[in-house]
């Protein structure tokens, strides 16, 4: 459980990192950055598999790069709904979504050292 917090804490400082290092991509405060951050965890959850499913065959001719795009509209999604975060455009999402993506996966690393199971 201490795992997920502070997972989700760092998820959302790197959402204010990415906003504070791309223009196009904004968060207002640490509260929004911390509701997108969980919103984002629900929608990957949740609406990505549907549009990788409903994509397959794009993603398949394109050998996965259509995925990016999906991680995109995700982002994009999240944008849509919540009111404490805003991107410029579809491109602005892609790149945010990227810089989120790799953070993602620092952290994922990083919190798998400090919590491995001995």
């Amino acid at each position: 459980m201490v795992k997920l917090v502070i997972r989700w804490a760092l998820l959302a400082a790197a959402l204010l990192l990415i906003s504070h290092l791309y223009s196009g991509f904004v968060v207002t405060t640490f509260s929004a950055a911390l509701i997108a951050s969980l919103v984002l965890g629900l929608l990957n959850a949740v609406v990505r598999p549907v549009l990788i499913l409903l994509t397959l065959p794009a993603t398949i001719v394109t050998l996965g790069l259509f995925l990016f795009v999906i991680n995109a509209v995700v982002f994009y999604l999240a944008d849509w709904m919540l009111d404490g975060i805003a991107t410029t455009g579809f491109t602005a999402a892609l790149l945010a979504s990227l810089m989120y993506s790799a953070a993602a996966v620092v952290i994922d690393a990083a919190l798998q050292r400090v919590f491995r199971e001995d």
